[in-house]
C-alpha cells in the first residue's frame, strides 16, 4: 500500500535534517582535533609570554638555561587519552543534541502537515472521487482559512454535480419510458449510419434483437429494402421525410407510415437521422376491406345464385316434366345452396372472430386427441382423391388451447392440403415438442405458392388458382379463420412452400405447463 502525501513529506522532511545533522557531526568531529591543537598552542605561547614579561617586570635574575626550562614547564601537551575523552564527550553531547533537535523538528515538522497537507490530501480524494463519479464524496478538511475555502468549494461542486446527476438520471428514465413504451417503432441512426438507439417496438416488428442491432450499420442488419432506400434519402438530403411503405414482415404484408428527419446539435453539428415508424397495416386493411367487400362478396355469391336462379327458370319453363331432368338440376340447386351456405357461415364465423373482445376457452389439450378427430372428419375427402395420410407422432404433446377451435384449425389446413393436392398423393401430419411451443406440420404435394405470394394468403377471399378452390367449393375464408384463431391462442404460422412440389405449414401453440 503506497503512503500518503503527508506521510512522505514528514519521512522526506525528517530523512533531510538527520542528513544535515549527521553531516555536521561528521565535520566537527574531523575539525575537533586541528581547533584543539591550535587552542593548546596558543595559550601556551600566552602563558610563556606572560611569564617572560612577569621575570623582565621583577627583575629576577635567571640564567638563559634556567629561563628555558621555566618557559618549557609551561609548554601545553595534549595527552592523548585526555584528547579521546573530550572527543568522546562532545560526541555524546553532539548526539544528544541531535536527537532533541529531531525529535522538536519532527514535533513542528507533524503538526505543520497536519495543518497543511493533509487537509490538501483529503480534499485531493475527494476530488479524485468525484472524477471516478463518486458525487456522494465530501471533504473534511480544517486549517488555513484557504483551504476551508478550498474544501467548501469542493464540496459544493460536489453536490452540484450530484444534483445534476439525479435530475440526468430521472431525465433519462421518462425518455427510456417514453421510448419504450411509445406505439411507434423508433430507431436512431448516427452520422456514420450505425445504429443508436432502438425500441421493443421496432425489434418486435421487425424480429430483431437488441444485440443484433446496436451498434450495427443498419444496411447490415436485414431491414427491408424499401426501408433502406428511404433511409439512405434522408441522408442523402438531409431534410425531412415521410412516406408509407409496403413491406413483407414475418410472412404478412405490412404498411408502415415512416418519417425521418435529420438530427441537428448545437452549433448546427449534424448528428444523424431519427426514424419513427406507425404501423397503419390495420388502417389499409379495413380501408381495403371497405372498398373490396362488396365486390368480393358479390362475386362469390354471383355463382351460385346465378346458377341457382338459371336452373329453377328452367324447371319453371318445363324442364320439371322430365323427371331425370329434375332430379339432375333439383341435386345442382341442392349443391349450389350448400355452397352458398358455407360462404354465408364462413363470413359470419370470421366477423365473429374478428369482433374486438374475442377470446378462446384456453386449457391444457392433448394435440394427439385433435389430429385424431381431425383426421376421422378429412378421410372420407382423402378417400375421394386415393389420397392418404402419413402421420408422424412420436409423443403426445399438450398445448394451451380450445380443442374446438383447435380442430377447425387443423380441418380447415388438411382440407386445404386435400384441395391443392392431386389424386394419388400423401397429405403428412408432423407434431413435436419445441422449447416453448408444440408444433403441429401440416404438409401436401400440391401445387405450391410462389414466394411473392405466401403472405397474401390469409387475406379473405385470396386464392392461389382460384379456378381449382372455386370448382372445390371452397370459400377463400378458410385461412384467413386459420390465422385469427392461431392468434387468439397467442400462437403463430409459418409458411414454407416450393411451387409444383408442395406446401408446409407449421402451427406454434403454446406448451401447457407440466404437472
Amino acid at each position: 500500500m503506497s503512503k500518503s502525501m503527508s506521510s512522505r513529506l514528514f519521512l522526506s522532511f525528517i530523512l533531510l535534517v538527520t542528513a544535515i545533522f549527521v553531516v555536521l557531526e561528521l565535520v566537527i568531529g574531523q575539525l575537533f582535533p586541528f581547533y584543539l591543537n591550535d587552542y593548546v598552542q596558543v595559550q601556551t605561547e600566552v602563558v610563556q609570554q606572560n611569564v617572560t614579561e612577569l621575570i623582565e617586570q621583577e627583575k629576577i635574575d635567571l640564567t638563559s638555561a634556567q629561563q628555558e626550562k621555566l618557559l618549557q614547564a609551561y609548554d601545553g601537551d595534549v595527552d592523548e587519552d585526555y584528547f579521546h575523552y573530550i572527543r568522546v564527550r562532545l560526541m555524546l553531547v553532539l548526539i544528544f543534541l541531535f536527537v532533541i533537535a529531531v525529535a522538536i523538528i519532527g514535533l513542528v515538522s507533524y503538526r505543520m502537515v497536519n495543518n497543511f497537507v493533509e487537509p490538501i490530501e483529503a480534499v485531493t480524494r475527494t476530488a479524485q472521487e468525484l472524477a471516478v463519479g463518486n458525487y456522494y464524496a465530501r471533504a473534511f478538511a480544517n486549517g488555513p482559512k484557504t483551504i476551508v475555502e478550498l474544501r467548501n468549494s469542493i464540496n459544493v461542486l460536489a453536490r452540484n454535480l450530484q444534483d445534476i446527476t439525479k435530475i440526468r438520471e430521472i431525465e433519462e428514465e421518462r425518455l427510456k419510458t417514453l421510448i419504450e413504451n411509445m406505439g411507434s417503432a423508433l430507431m436512431m441512426i448516427d452520422r456514420e449510419g450505425y445504429i443508436s438507439i432502438v425500441n421493443k417496438q421496432f425489434l418486435q416488428r421487425f424480429d430483431l434483437t437488441f444485440e443484433q442491432v446496436q451498434g450495427k450499420n443498419f444496411l447490415t442488419v436485414g431491414l427491408p429494402e424499401n426501408l433502406e432506400v428511404f433511409i439512405d434519402h434522408v441522408f442523402l438530403t438531409e431534410q425531412p421525410y415521410q412516406k408509407q411503405l409496403k413491406m413483407e414482415l414475418q410472412q404478412e404484408i405490412t404498411h408502415k407510415l415512416v418519417y425521418g428527419a435529420p438530427v441537428v446539435g448545437e452549433h448546427g453539428r449534424w448528428l444523424g437521422v431519427v426514424l419513427v415508424m406507425h404501423d397503419v397495416t390495420e388502417l389499409i386493411r379495413l380501408e381495403q376491406i371497405r372498398k373490396d367487400f362488396v365486390a368480393n362478396v358479390s362475386h362469390e355469391l354471383r355463382t351460385p345464385i346465378t346458377s341457382i336462379k338459371g336452373f329453377s327458370e328452367t324447371l319453371l319453363d318445363g324442364a320439371y316434366k322430365d323427371e331425370s331432368m329434375l332430379l339432375s338440376f333439383l341435386e345442382i340447386i341442392y349443391k349450389e345452396s350448400n355452397r352458398l351456405q358455407e360462404l354465408i357461415h364462413d363470413l359470419l364465423e370470421l366477423s365473429k372472430i374478428e369482433q374486438h373482445g374475442f377470446s378462446v376457452a384456453i386449457a391444457p389439450t392433448s394435440l394427439q386427441e385433435v389430429i385424431a378427430r381431425v383426421v376421422d372428419v378429412t378421410s372420407p375427402r382423402l378417400d375421394e382423391k386415393n389420397m392418404q395420410f402419413d402421420m408422424q407422432i412420436d409423443r403426445d404433446v399438450r398445448v394451451l388451447g380450445d380443442e374446438n377451435r383447435l380442430i377447425q384449425i387443423f380441418t380447415n389446413l388438411i382440407s386445404n392440403a386435400v384441395t391443392y393436392s392431386p389424386d394419388g398423393t400423401t397429405v403428412t401430419v408432423t407434431m413435436k415438442q419445441g422449447a416453448e411451443y408444440g408444433i403441429v406440420e401440416v404438409e401436401d404435394q400440391g401445387i405450391g405458392i410462389e414466394k411473392h405470394e405466401i403472405a397474401r394468403v390469409f387475406e379473405r377471399f385470396y386464392r392461389i388458382d382460384r379456378a381449382r378452390s372455386r370448382n372445390s367449393g371452397g370459400t377463400g375464408l378458410g385461412l384467413a379463420i386459420v390465422k385469427h384463431l392461431v392468434e387468439a391462442h397467442h400462437g403463430k404460422i409459418v409458411v414454407t412452400s416450393e411451387v409444383g412440389k408442395g406446401t408446409k405449414i407449421q402451427i406454434h401453440l403454446p406448451l401447457a405447463p407440466s404437472s
